[in-house]
């Protein structure tokens, strides 16, 4: 339970730094796009190559990889499905609203929880992988090829060339390529990468305190209420059910491995889906209300976990 509170304080912490910078105007009127731009072109992409070029291969494709994959995995595609089918939204839309079911605060919530609830911070090495390598790349590429191709203009070259403009997913294949093929990379290289991938989730969840400035959670007519219900529900309920169900009927984790899954799995949406959706400039507002409304439902369903392993 300590882990659990250190982890949400930190989160908190730095949110309400943010929160006074946007309240100051210490940043001006443009201090958010600017650093949610920093932290997207420059920042992630540098602790991607850094975090996946230092992974540990035989811990990260394990059994909680497939955990964290499959259960991630279902999570997003039934938002995607209701989203279209029920909520009638567009692609792009419910890509966003599908991360935030789905795309996990693995490392500024995640390694706290790792090391002071499960005792062992690479259990998180598997969910950051798989979302870093496939599930963000899989979105943000139909993201690219929505948004930034116009559909005259589609063709199978530039749908296939799309995503790999992508900076994100050109750190993240950067650094799987250096962990798989052995090589090390040189201190003079790795140091400044390190440093500037230092900034990106402090930055995240400084852009997000700065927009929470002047706005309320969930308001009406402002907040897709119904959208981020929807995403909140899937992503602090189901899929913890499905990282169980996968866990112990399919795998027959149990113990401490099958907990390890399911508090993983219960973590609220990352910061990471507000600055996708920054980016792009759809579903902003389904980032930022389903972020906060999965991080105060998330602190109960996780200490409920931990209490009935």
């Amino acid at each position: 339970m300590s882990g659990v509170v250190v982890g949400f304080s930190v989160i908190l912490g730095i949110i309400g730094v943010g929160y006074l910078l946007g309240r100051t105007g210490a940043l001006g009127t443009s201090g958010e796009q600017v650093l949610a731009r920093l932290v997207f072109l420059v920042a992630t992409p540098a602790m991607l190559f850094h975090t996946l070029a230092h992974a540990d291969v035989s811990v990260v494709f394990s059994p909680g990889l497939v955990v964290a994959a499959g259960s991630a995995s279902l999570a997003a595609l039934v938002y995607f499905v209701l989203a279209r089918a029920w909520l009638r939204r567009r692609v792009a839309e419910s890509i966003i609203g599908a991360l935030a079911a789905s795309y996990v605060n693995s490392v500024n919530l995640g390694l706290p929880i790792a090391v002071y609830v499960l005792g062992d911070a690479t259990v998180i090495a598997p969910l950051l992988l798989f979302q870093v390598v496939f599930l963000g790349p899989i979105a943000l590429g139909i993201l690219e090829i929505t948004l930034r191709q116009p559909h005259h203009q589609r063709s199978l070259a530039g749908i296939f060339m799309a995503p790999l403009r992508n900076p994100i997913l050109i750190g993240a294949a950067l650094g799987m390529l250096v962990a798989l093929s052995g090589i090390s990379v040189p201190e003079i290289i790795d140091q400044p990468i390190e440093l500037i991938g230092g900034m990106a989730v402090p930055g995240a969840l400084i852009a997000f305190g700065i927009s929470l400035h002047g706005t309320r959670a969930l308001r009406r007519g402002t907040s897709p209420r119904r959208d981020v219900l929807l995403a909140s529900t899937i992503k602090v309920l189901a899929q913890p059910l499905l990282a169980w169900l996968i866990g112990a009927w399919m795998l027959g984790l149990e113990g401490e491995s099958r907990l390890v899954v399911v508090v993983r799995a219960a973590l609220p949406t990352a910061q990471n889906v507000f600055v996708f959706a920054s980016w792009y400039g759809r579903g902003v507002v389904l980032a930022r209300d389903s972020a906060i409304v999965t991080t105060v439902l998330s602190v109960p369903v996780i200490a409920a976990c931990v209490l009935l392993a």
